[in-house]
């Protein structure tokens, strides 16, 4: 658990989500952690204190995160585990053939959160309605407690919620200070869809910036944790990944401080537009894995 500096310890606040449930605020990310690795990194994650794991089919790694989870003898109810459908994946014969697989590999008969991960618009006659009402599926015969979605621009949320009336509980999107990604996160929020940011330090872009730095400095805090706290301040739930357990507990102990108001709005300042985007932007991304 994070600490409060003099010895206490300081719980990851919960997000309530609209569906009547809750997810722990901050996470552990293992997106191009290698397979073979996964099962000592989420291990360490979990001894650390890490109890909201988030992967997904096209990582590779679920199988790793199954078997850390069945190792550390965690009880489950204490356990947050997201995982997210391929790009390849998305009729609905191949997503429910992928959902049963996903659970194999997880070892679990339930998932707390399973989300499309592109709605991938130029591809599959830009249905992803479809896709979106099959994830339905497994919301309502229990296997998932939750759906959400990841990278859906303002106008892909808009499209399924009229289509299907299923509104999802999550939008994982790209935010950070360099992309704030304002009009996406505005319409989630509109919806009562929480944001999770992934890329939450722009893949270490941010943490050389001189506004950044200075805040740091005041506060006796890593650029990165002062980045992580900004999210946070913003109501974003964030899954910071890596594979060292000394950044592991870094990124872990952000509950012990806060930023003011003023240093919430310097580092939203920062925001390049789509200029500070690490990732493809969702209306053109059409990655397959192989």
């Amino acid at each position: 658990m994070p600490t409060d500096g003099q010895g206490g310890c300081v719980p990851v606040p919960d997000i309530s989500l609209h569906d009547g449930t809750s997810i722990p605020q901050l996470g552990f990310g293992v997106f191009q952690v290698p397979p073979e690795q996964t099962e000592e990194t989420v291990l360490t994650a979990f001894e650390v204190g890490y109890r909201h794991i988030d992967t997904a089919q096209m990582y590779q790694n679920e199988a790793g995160v199954g078997a850390a989870v069945k190792a550390a003898g965690i009880p489950r109810e204490e356990l947050y585990i997201t995982s997210k459908l391929s790009n390849a994946l998305h009729r609905p014969d191949d997503a429910r053939r992928a959902f049963d697989q996903s659970l194999e590999r997880l070892g679990l008969d339930r998932l707390d959160l399973f989300l499309v991960h592109w709605p991938l618009p130029t591809l599959y006659d830009g249905d992803f309605v479809s896709t979106w009402r099959t994830l339905g599926e497994f919301a309502a015969d229990g296997r998932v407690t939750s759906i959400g979605v990841s990278n859906f621009e303002p106008e892909h949320l808009q499209r399924i919620i009229d289509e299907t009336g299923m509104v999802p509980v999550i939008n994982q999107i790209e935010v950070h200070p360099y992309l704030t990604n304002d009009r996406a996160r505005a319409a989630s929020l509109a919806h009562g869809i929480a944001v999770e940011a992934w890329s939450p330090i722009a893949q270490g872009a941010v943490l050389g910036d001189e506004v950044i730095n200075e805040i740091a400095s005041a506060h006796d805090k890593t650029p990165s944790q002062v980045t992580l706290r900004w999210h946070v301040e913003r109501g974003n739930i964030v899954f910071p990944k890596t594979m060292r357990e000394e950044r592991m507990r870094e990124n872990f102990e952000l509950f012990d401080f806060s930023l003011s108001e003023e240093e919430v709005e310097r580092i939203s300042a920062l925001d390049k537009g789509e200029d500070g985007r690490t990732g493809d932007h969702p209306n053109v991304h059409e990655w397959m894995p192989s």
